[in-house]
């Protein structure tokens, strides 16, 4: 295959109102298909507009809970049968009904309307609303089918991308694209961060944030070939929207990201994984001891 096109849906939403929420997913999703793409990309937990609920108010943790929507539920359903029609893979957000409490979860619907994956987050901001949230319990990636053919396709949402693990995680379970539902303000550091994550891991790596005001936009697209067959360092940056609405298509060059990927040196090429032991202790010493981090 040559491309895959994703589509970065950068939208503010309606409140917690779903409806009104997947008419407008709705819509942009045709805007995306118009554009071209394969995949279309929400922000993080669109179907409540990412409306958070005071964790220390239990009846409003009560009332955010019961907005949580069932996976085989009918706003799902929806874009599962919008994927079909559109012949076009969506990425879709929402807050899960989960035991225990509500996930912030993405599933990735393929073309033919089957959900090939839904991952929810797993570094949930413990130190901020989503304390409400119950983590999820690992990464997963897909073979996504496309028209062009089977692109290996893992996701990452908001949070999960300041920590290199979690791209690192995705990249050894075959990644090649890594879509990030995003919902908080970009900016340099961040992206900075993000551009990272593809280079270290050599995946191209897809954001789609809100718009402004709800947050600054700026979703973007970062590719994972770092330099040209002479040795020359490139852009890796494909696209970067401003802060207003809009359908955002980034453009991976499939075959460049695997030529790429067979021959350059990061990734899992050197890697030492025997000398890693401490990444993965669930000791925590000072000064980054927070008595609300869950493990």
């Amino acid at each position: 295959m040559s491309s895959l096109n994703v589509a970065l849906m950068q939208m503010t939403a309606h409140g917690a109102e779903l409806d009104a929420n997947l008419a407008k997913g709705e819509a942009f999703c045709r805007r995306a298909s118009e554009a071209g793409a394969d995949v279309a990309l929400f922000p993080e937990m669109w179907s409540i507009g990412y409306t958070m609920p005071d964790p220390s108010d239990a009846r409003a943790v009560g009332a955010w809970s019961e907005r949580a929507i069932r996976r085989d539920g009918a706003f799902v359903s929806h874009f599962r049968t919008l994927a079909r029609e559109l012949d076009m893979a969506i990425a879709l957000t929402y807050l899960e009904e989960w035991p225990g409490g509500p996930r912030n979860s993405v599933s990735l619907i393929d073309r033919h309307g089957r959900i090939a994956l839904t991952y929810a987050k797993v570094h949930t901001c413990d130190f901020d609303d989503e304390a409400v949230c119950t983590p999820g319990d690992g990464f997963c990636v897909a073979a996504l089918d496309t028209a062009g053919g089977a692109v290996q396709v893992g996701a990452m949402i908001c949070y999960d991308r300041e920590f290199p693990e979690s791209a690192r995680v995705l990249m050894l379970q075959g990644a090649e694209i890594i879509l990030t539902p995003n919902a908080c303000e970009l900016e340099q550091h961040r992206i900075g961060q993000f551009r990272a994550r593809a280079y270290e891991n050599m995946v191209g790596v897809a954001m789609a944030n809100y718009a402004a005001p709800q947050n600054n936009g700026h979703s973007i697209a970062f590719a994972s070939v770092a330099f040209d067959p002479d040795g020359r360092s490139r852009d890796t940056l494909i696209v970067e929207a401003g802060e207003e609405e809009g359908v955002y298509v980034a453009a991976f060059d499939m075959d460049g990201i695997r030529a790429y990927r067979e021959q350059e040196t990061w990734g899992n090429a050197y890697r030492k994984p025997s000398r890693y032991g401490l990444l993965t202790s669930e000791e925590v010493r000072p000064p980054f001891v927070r008595p609300d981090a869950r493990r």
